[in-house]
């Protein structure tokens, strides 16, 4: 299996005075009296609440086009407690995005959206453009993926923070530019007080992260959208970003709903995993569960797909072939099983159904041969023999290949 560590048991309810969400928390002293930085984890953030915030039930999201209607969002479904961070996971147009463009309300006009968001029981999809608006940014907020292009590049960092607040708040611009202050010194930004005057020219790209994640908590949501918060930005402040936003949960009392298609990203952060593939969930559980009881050849095959520390020095990574379905015309069965290595007659045939999987009731696959993972030891081993496929120079190759293209097409 893949080297990554998936996320810890959530921790007992801390006691009071306890260091959990205390920035002066993140640092220890040695023997020698030296302060050294140590990291926060899932594990030391305070647990999921009971609460439901947000139910999302049987979404579905298509846009019409010349070519045809595009079925971006096929039927998903998920909650989301207070405190919870939720891990979303899929290749590039899995529909990860679009999903929660919808639970935001941003999709554009064609955009044919059905079925429920229920955000503490109110139906969002049934509210007027005016109620939408007024819970946007207030009650459920977005870190959108590309900061410098999220944010407006000739007013400054301080006017942007500052609208955030008074598009919600009948409050004297002081008193919201005070708001701002505080928000940059609680993610983490020196010198907060003069950086309210800079613009986002001036500030690197983690900065420019952190700030975006300031204007997400400024009014104290209760749902954070966060689309693929460390795209773009270097390890070291890619675990900075993190840390930052289990620390901002735990201060604003928030949940998550975490978009990315970084597996580290997810075994770190995330209590619960849904994997999503040609718009569909595929495979839902806690994230150890995923992890290391794949029930869905999908997510075995993006186990896979990862370096490993524990591999054999000069082993070959273990892709995923082919590529995603078409949206428009979508393969009769499990859109899966053009790239499936344990597709048979009756996955071309039929889609399997999202069902629990026998060992835990939370744990959900759509897969018709989850018990053949259930009993393989190393589920992403069925992806090896195509990472051990001939080379592209034997006959023998090129004719599975083109074979496999007649199939596809």
């Amino acid at each position: 299996m893949s080297s990554l560590t998936p996320a810890s048991p959530a921790a007992p309810e801390p006691p009071p005075g306890s260091p959990v969400g205390n920035p002066a928390a993140e640092a220890v002293l040695t023997e020698a009296g030296e302060e050294v930085h140590t990291a926060r984890t899932l594990a030391d953030a305070r647990p999921p609440a009971e609460e439901e915030i947000l139910a999302v039930r049987d979404l579905t999201v298509s846009f019409p086009t010349d070519d045809g209607l595009v079925r971006a969002v096929r039927g998903v479904s998920y909650t989301l407690r207070a405190r919870e961070v939720l891990g979303i996971v899929g290749e590039s147009g899995s529909g990860k995005s679009v999903s929660s463009m919808a639970v935001m309300g941003l999709l554009p006009r064609g955009a044919r959206v059905e079925g429920s968001i229920l955000y503490r029981g109110r139906d969002l999809l049934t509210l007027r453009p005016r109620e939408r608006r007024s819970l946007r940014g207030r009650k459920i907020a977005m870190i959108f993926q590309d900061p410098m292009t999220s944010l407006n590049p000739v007013r400054s960092i301080g006017d942007q923070l500052a609208e955030a607040v008074l598009a919600h708040r009948l409050v004297p611009r002081r008193q919201a530019l005070a708001r701002a202050r505080e928000m940059l010194d609680l993610v983490g930004i020196p010198q907060a007080e003069r950086r309210l005057g800079s613009y986002p020219h001036e500030f690197s790209g983690g900065m420019r992260q952190r700030v975006m994640i300031a204007m997400a908590i400024i009014n104290d949501p209760d749902v954070i959208i966060a689309d693929e918060p460390t795209t773009a930005l270097d390890v070291t402040v890619q675990a900075q970003i993190l840390e930052k936003l289990l620390e901002v949960k735990d201060a604003v009392n928030a949940a998550i709903l975490l978009i990315t298609h970084d597996l580290g990203v997810i075994a770190g952060m995330a209590h619960r995993t849904l994997v999503m593939y040609a718009g569909k969930p595929v495979e839902v559980g806690r994230t150890d569960e995923v992890f290391y009881r794949t029930r869905m050849p999908y997510t075995a095959g993006l186990l896979g797909s990862l370096p490993s520390l524990d591999g054999a020095r000069g082993e070959r990574l273990r892709p995923i072939g082919g590529t995603p379905p078409s949206l428009i015309n979508l393969p009769a069965g499990c859109p899966f099983s053009p790239r499936c290595p344990l597709a048979d007659a009756a996955c071309r045939e039929r889609e399997p159904d999202l069902v629990p999987d026998g060992g835990d009731a939370g744990h959900l696959a759509a897969c018709h041969h989850s018990d053949r993972l259930a009993a393989a030891e190393d589920p992403t081993a069925f992806f090896a023999a195509a990472a051990s496929a001939p080379p592209a120079n034997d006959p023998a190759s090129n004719d599975t290949a083109s074979n496999d293209t007649a199939e596809e097409a």
